[in-house]
């Protein structure tokens, strides 16, 4: 099998040769440890991890691309700094709001952020119905032909033979107004202005279908991932009556959309604890969701026998084990393998991976991720 047959095949339960090995994508700062631990500089990081583990070269790559398509603003607020304070900068970023970080970041780390990055949140650009007419919703234009490559139709054509998994990444409905609205005053929105939150998520809704129309209508989309970031430990950040009267509907018309395109895998990605939030998922259309954070309460053991194979998985394994070593990796990987034996489960670390994981600790815990699925 190919890779994008592996993925297919696992996330669907049917019967892979292999399950997809995936341990887990490293922050910038664990990378700047493992190449103080022994990590050669200037290589691929997995494509070295592969060779430690005496699996064939590229056998186990990494089997994303992403999609063609463009969903951010456009055009972006002006980037700029409008105070330093000893040691801050309270800048303004490209979405428009008022951001305090330390000096040592740069608007790259607010962009495109490849680690953990300690900000504050000063102001967000809409606090009202009149800012979101007038500083928003212009910048979202469905026809702008910038969002797609001038040779979309070429790339497309070249896609069709691929034998990787094209996912297109979506911010889902809750992420997106959250960047707008800022989270408490978003939470409050819910409660206290639903009529102006139904007329934001309406228009989001309508902007990414009639986005990723086209995307969909070439037939080249393996996976629609939803970013979405909507639970806290214990609970999701709005009740469950919420979530279906406000965001299940963006879900479904989404998952149907993508479907009736011919895509089989609609992700749903959420830190925290999702327990009353899968539920809901599956009514939505949605059969995969991850990365079932450990240190939330989420057991992916549990959530098998609960959901059965009306959802399949990916990550679920305690970056804490991982960073112990040793004996905690062994009893980790124990604990996830019969949920890998039943299929319909990616495993890996539950998040990227975090820079108190040691370069020893990673490729041993990789090496026992590696035979439980099926490399070695």
């Amino acid at each position: 099998m190919n890779p994008r047959e592996r993925y297919l095949c696992t996330l669907l339960f049917q019967a892979p040769d292999k399950v997809p090995f995936e341990p887990g994508r490293p922050r910038k700062s664990t990378l700047e440890r493992w190449r103080r631990e022994g990590l050669p500089a200037k290589v691929d990081w997995f494509r070295y991890l592969c060779g430690v583990l005496g699996i064939a070269p590229g056998s186990a790559d990494d089997p994303w691309g992403g999609c063609l398509v463009n969903f951010r603003m456009n055009p972006t607020f002006e980037e700029k700094t409008l105070e330093h304070r000893g040691g801050h900068l309270l800048v303004q970023d490209w979405m428009g709001n008022i951001v305090e970080i330390s000096e040592e970041y740069d608007f790259t780390y607010l962009r495109d952020p490849v680690d953990f990055v300690t900000r504050k949140w000063h102001a967000f650009v809409v606090s009202n119905p009149q800012d979101f007419e007038a500083k928003i919703k212009w910048r979202y234009n469905p026809e702008d032909p910038s969002r797609y490559p001038p040779d979309f139709e070429e790339l497309a054509q070249e896609l069709k033979g691929r034998d990787f998994i094209l996912t297109m990444t979506i911010p889902g409905p809750f992420w997106q107004l959250r960047d707008w609205c800022g989270f408490e005053s978003l939470c409050i929105m819910f409660a206290e202005q639903p009529d102006f939150v139904r007329e934001m998520l309406e228009f989001w809704c309508e902007f990414v279908s009639r986005t990723m129309a086209r995307v969909l209508d070439a037939g080249i989309v393996d996976r629609l991932w939803i970013n979405e970031d909507m639970a806290y430990k214990s609970k999701s950040m709005i009740s469950p009556r919420m979530v279906r009267e406000f965001l299940q509907p963006v879900w479904s018309r989404w998952a149907r959309e993508a479907r009736e395109a011919g895509v089989r895998l609609i992700d749903e990605d959420s830190d925290g604890y999702v327990a009353e939030l899968i539920p809901i998922w599956i009514e939505s259309g949605i059969n995969v969701c991850d990365p079932l954070e450990v240190a939330a309460g989420n057991d992916i053991v549990a959530y098998r026998r609960q959901f059965g194979r009306r959802m399949a998985f990916r990550q679920g394994i305690d970056k804490r084990a991982i960073a112990k070593g040793g004996e905690a990796i062994q009893l980790e990987i124990a604990r996830i393998e019969p949920v890998v034996r039943d299929g319909g489960y990616i495993p890996g670390c539950d998040h990227g991976v975090p820079p108190d994981i040691s370069w020893e600790d990673f490729v041993h815990y990789s090496r026992l991720l590696a035979e439980i699925t099926g490399w070695l």
